[in-house]
């Protein structure tokens, strides 16, 4: 037997379908403005890179014309073709006008000691650095979270302390000077320790081809790879220590606990994805080293990616180079920076509102 609707009844069942539709609307139209808040921003960002990219290496001290025809007999004439060759004899504005007319159309210029487009080079060193500081940011972004989840579920005992003590410490430690010792201890060997793995490259030069070649590289990343991780993953285990300290005396920790869930559980399903915001930029930022990759690092271990690059570019001074460098090491920061904020709302409906 069924109940026929009175009029009143359908009206509000209609005010309901209403209120949740304009409500949708309303959350649609605050996550857009949040999305077209954050792009803009972006987009600010990367034009003040311009900028600085352009200005700051214009203070290096050093004649870059000087610098790349030292050693050679070069006259006052031939100086001044060189620089008109490269544009250096232009006004400081109508150099700066060019750069970001070209750096808006993709053309980054041409580096002055590599005789060939900025853009080629970049691409041609991008891979060997995507592959080292890749594999390091997925290593010691993984073990900073394990880490600091354990250490603040368990903190003050014996793990927190010692996983704490030997992050900071490591944190500390310059990259290079890890780098060298990594070099003395377990390339060149030392007392009883043999030299196990090489003291910089990406392969051997053999002519390895196939799964050899693969492992000839694996062999050739261990050392720089260590490095990165040792001194990378300490930041994400503090930040993750600390957030997720700050969620355990929550309420809904103690409704958990007190509805039987299991310890594991309660930590798995509750604690951390509340703990997680501040990770998420963390890991995002890290990423977005991923392109810059690690200068010292790969100058330490003669790695042949975009670090040592920039310190080619960087010891001229190269300007087109070290310009198109910044700009694609920042630039990449920002993107990742906009990606992480755009997924705050789908993580935390509290975000953007």
């Amino acid at each position: 037997m069924t109940t026929a609707s009175t009029p009143a009844d359908v009206v509000r069942t209609e005010k309901v379908r209403t209120t949740d539709g304009a409500s949708r609307s309303g959350t649609t139209l605050q996550y857009l403005r949040y999305v077209a808040g954050k792009l803009g921003g972006a987009a600010v960002s990367l034009f003040a890179v311009l900028v600085t990219s352009f200005f700051l290496f214009r203070i290096i001290p050093g004649d870059p014309v000087k610098a790349m025809t030292h050693g050679v007999p070069t006259s006052a004439e031939q100086l001044a073709t060189l620089r008109r060759q490269f544009g250096l004899d232009l006004p400081m504005w109508q150099q700066f006008t060019d750069y970001c007319a070209k750096a808006l159309s993709g053309d980054l210029g041409i580096s002055y000691q590599f005789h060939a487009p900025v853009g080629d080079l970049i691409a041609t060193k991008l891979p060997a650095t995507l592959l080292l500081t890749g594999v390091a940011v997925v290593i010691y972004s993984a073990l900073g979270l394990w880490l600091g989840t354990r250490s603040a579920w368990r903190h003050g005992g014996l793990g927190d302390r010692v996983n704490t003590g030997v992050a900071l410490t490591l944190w500390s430690v310059p990259s290079f000077w890890l780098g060298l010792l990594l070099i003395i201890v377990f390339s060149v060997g030392i007392g009883p320790v043999p030299g196990l793995f090489p003291t910089g490259g990406m392969e051997s030069g053999t002519g390895e081809t196939g799964f050899a070649y693969i492992l000839d590289v694996a062999h050739h990343m261990v050392l720089p790879v260590v490095t990165l991780v040792a001194v990378g993953y300490a930041q994400t285990l503090l930040v993750m220590r600390s957030s997720l300290l700050d969620e355990m005396g929550s309420d809904y920790l103690t409704t958990a606990r007190a509805k039987g869930l299991r310890d594991d559980v309660v930590r798995r399903r509750h604690a951390v994805p509340n703990a997680l915001l501040p990770t998420v930029t963390m890991v995002f930022i890290n990423l977005g080293h991923v392109a810059a990759g690690s200068i010292l690092v790969e100058t330490v271990f003669s790695w042949p990616g975009l670090g040592g690059l920039f310190y080619q570019a960087l010891s001229v001074p190269d300007l087109p180079l070290v310009q198109g460098l910044f700009v694609v090491f920042a630039g990449a920061m920002i993107v990742m920076n906009l990606i992480a904020d755009l997924l705050y709302p789908l993580l935390d409906p509290r975000v953007g509102r």
